[in-house]
């Protein structure tokens, strides 16, 4: 697993090129965002170590097995780290696979699988962990969340947008790297949540499949453009 540094706080760890995890320094520790696939803990365990600071939270951006898949060693290496998810995908982590009445699309999409761990914190939009804003951005899965560091910018989107293959909003399928728009639940949903994100203007774009990205707000309006167009069309409008 590589290990790349960006900006002051921010580190990406890397499995098989393409699937992230982030570390972020703050104030003498650590804060795990996402768990990669199964087998990661050893390397992300590592990691801290080599940077020389305990990890004292786990937050997840989604339910995802590729996002929480190493969650359940984790927290037994790591018993008193808390661990963080919306309160929508915590029922995820549990199992609960159903939708809601309303919620849009009648079936959740991509590696659906619960975890032993249960949450210490349920997240709503705008709450705090650390120095990070807690952003709803639903529609790859329903709960999906995004981070915003807002000591620099740097916001932390999970699949809400990928680079792996060229930006993508979720939803649009990139044939080099498709799994990400495979995954995605809503389309619809997931272009309006990059709307949202995008008018929080970040300074770093960091996802879960694909490089950062420095300065990426005129590249997310861009790939914005594409899949509004795209659910235009879908629409018949």
């Amino acid at each position: 697993m590589s290990l790349t540094s960006h900006g002051a706080f921010l580190f990406r760890l890397t499995r098989f090129g393409m699937f992230n995890s982030y570390l972020l320094k703050d104030e003498g520790a650590l804060t795990l965002i996402d768990t990669n696939l199964p087998g990661s803990a050893p390397a992300l365990l590592k990691a801290a170590a080599t940077l020389g600071l305990p990890i004292k939270r786990i937050v997840l951006t989604h339910a995802h097995g590729d996002h929480i898949g190493s969650l359940d060693a984790l927290r037994a290496a790591l018993p008193d780290a808390e661990v963080s998810i919306s309160a929508r995908d915590a029922r995820l982590l549990a199992g609960d696979f159903s939708v809601d009445a309303g919620e849009g699309s009648d079936k959740l999409k991509g590696d659906l699988k619960a975890a032993l761990t249960r949450p210490d914190r349920l997240l709503q939009d705008g709450d705090k962990i650390g120095p990070l804003r807690a952003v709803a951005a639903g529609g790859h899965t329903p709960g999906h969340f995004a981070f915003l560091d807002e000591r620099d910018g740097t916001l932390i989107a999970g699949d809400a947008f990928q680079t792996a293959a060229g930006l993508a909003v979720a939803g649009e399928l990139r044939p080099l790297f498709p799994f990400p728009a495979l995954a995605t639940w809503d389309p619809q949903q997931a272009a309006r949540s990059a709307a949202h994100l995008t008018e929080l203007a970040p300074r770093r774009l960091a996802v879960g499949h694909g490089a950062v990205l420095e300065h990426p707000v005129e590249a997310m309006r861009a790939a914005l453009r594409v899949a509004e167009r795209h659910q235009a069309r879908i629409a018949g409008v």
